[in-house]
């Protein structure tokens, strides 16, 4: 009788219904919902950061661009759905299998997942839960804050870089660099270890407010940098192919995260004058109202122009928190093509593009950005010139997947804006503004997060960021403070974690609006 019981209760060991997933199977899905997770919650990061902004001045379609959070909603909550649920037990299990079964290179790529992973979600959140988030049994969590969530990111990035040097006894090169395999690097070890360095690198660059930034920190956002991404090619993003609905980009327009009908939507993607203040003049300059073209070639390829009569052919946007449901303003999907009944897409908002993770010139403007605080002009300026040079590079690499493409930048392109006004054109005239600035246009559209870490940093500083929209105090929705952090899942934490938010403050009304460690000296 009792060997009849274990055995009809040892699901786990049934041959013909494995209970366990081999690494090899998890990892197309993990990447995916690394682009799933961040995708969703971008839409409100972005309308705190004037990406993109609302088609009203209803509270649901403007409640992030207010600095405040929709009631009762999980809106802004995904990216911590995203590390201990899609990611969660599935990532765990795959590095539990690598490790157990020598499977190296899947140990070392989910050990950089998981570091990446972690440091969204604090950057996010604040403090967040750490060792015990899969605890068998636990319902209510602890948290720990950013120094504790930040040292174990670098142990999970030791990891992988340990892991990342050790061979297989098994040859898995053909299952890594296949379509179902590993989508962003193909198996290449090398460029994982370049995903790992960007991680260090863009944490340190988080700590600018630091007694240590310019002694310390600084050094290790460059070495990093110098370590990571060669050029944009090594650019860490996730292949889509657009064959079918399981295979688009969440950023494209078939999948619908970005909202393209009806007026009161909470990710209504439409054109903020912060971006396009930006590429129309305002890096260094007094950007022009509604243009028709740029000394900046990006901005025909990034925003789409209105196809209004009244408008047309002119590029328009809307204020940040004013709202703007006319139909002249136009959405990042750009135009429906004649005959069509599809959005063409456009830049990365395509199906088939590549959706980016971390790049080659975002980090090279952080390094021209620690160069500078440090006072080494000379070689912040190199790098501040090669951040713009990869961002055309980037717009030419991953901004041509729609079913109508824009034409290449040009080299002539280039090199005419690189010696235009906008630029500057030596170091003794480089500023601080004008490296956050360029940094601000790398980032639209797709690193919602760290662009946040960069206004969070610097205080949303209107000397730094030249054309952020300042919002007036009676529009920021909590107390007349701007936003810091994002609180915790609706649902799953303020159900069952009740006791644990108490002690952090986060049942105040106004815990979006205190500000996280990172950004304090």
């Amino acid at each position: 009788m009792a060997g009849g019981c274990k055995k009809y209760l040892d699901i786990n060991t049934n041959p013909a219904v494995p209970q366990t997933s081999k690494a090899e199977l998890l990892l197309p899905p993990i990447l995916f919902q690394m682009t799933n997770g961040t995708s969703q919650d971008y839409r409100f990061i972005w309308k705190i950061t004037q990406n993109l902004i609302g088609a009203s001045t209803d509270d649901g379609s403007i409640a992030f661009e207010k600095h405040t959070f929709i009631r009762s909603s999980d809106n802004g909550g995904v990216i911590w759905r995203m590390t201990y649920v899609d990611l969660g037990l599935n990532l765990e299990n795959l590095i539990n299998d690598a490790v157990a079964n020598q499977k190296y290179e899947y140990a070392a790529i989910g050990y950089a997942i998981k570091a990446w992973a972690y440091q969204q979600t604090t950057d996010l959140h604040g403090p967040i839960i750490l060792d015990e988030a899969f605890t068998p049994g636990m319902l209510k969590f602890p948290y720990h804050d950013q120094p504790e969530v930040y040292a174990k990111v670098r142990f999970y990035c030791e990891q992988s870089l340990k892991y990342s040097m050790m061979k297989s006894p098994l040859n898995y090169a053909t299952q890594l660099a296949s379509v179902t395999g590993d989508g962003i690097y193909k198996g290449d070890m090398a460029k994982w270890r370049k995903f790992v360095y960007a991680i260090y690198a863009l944490q340190y660059s988080h700590l600018i407010s630091k007694p240590e930034f310019k002694t310390m920190y600084a050094d290790s956002v460059v070495k990093y940098t110098n370590l990571s991404f060669a050029n944009e090619a090594e650019s860490a993003t996730v292949y889509f192919s657009a064959a079918s609905q399981d295979d688009t980009n969440p950023f494209g327009p078939t999948l619908g995260y970005i909202n393209t009908s009806g007026t009161t939507s909470a990710y209504y993607g439409r054109i903020s004058t912060t971006i396009l203040n930006y590429l129309a003049g305002g890096v260094k300059g007094t950007p022009a109202v509604n243009p028709t073209s740029s000394l900046d070639p990006r901005l025909s390829r990034m925003l789409p122009a209105s196809t209004a009569t009244t408008t047309l052919g002119r590029y328009i946007a809307g204020v940040p928190t004013q709202g703007s449901s006319t139909s002249a303003l136009p959405i990042v999907f750009g135009s429906i093509p004649a005959g069509a009944t599809t959005y063409n897409g456009k830049y990365i908002f395509a199906d088939a593009a590549r959706y980016p993770i971390m790049t080659y010139s975002q980090l090279r403007f952080a390094k021209a950005e620690a160069l500078f605080l440090q006072g080494k002009t000379t070689d912040a300026y190199t790098a501040y010139k090669e951040g713009i040079s990869g961002h055309m590079v980037f717009c030419n690499t991953y901004g041509r997947s729609s079913k109508t493409p824009d034409p290449l930048i040009t080299d002539a392109e280039i090199n005419a804006y690189l010696t235009s006004t906008e630029v500057a054109q030596s170091a003794a005239t480089l500023t601080l503004a004008d490296i956050m600035g360029q940094k601000y246009i790398a980032q639209w559209g797709w690193a919602g997060l760290e662009q946040w870490n960069d206004l969070r940093k610097y205080h949303y500083d209107a000397n730094v960021f030249r054309q952020f929209y300042q919002i007036p105090a009676a529009d920021l929705l909590l107390g007349g403070k701007y936003a810091y952090r994002f609180r915790p899942r609706y649902n799953s934490e303020y159900v069952w974690n009740t006791e644990e938010l108490r002690k952090w403050g986060g049942l105040d009304i106004d815990y979006m609006t205190k500000e996280t460690w990172f950004s304090q000296p």
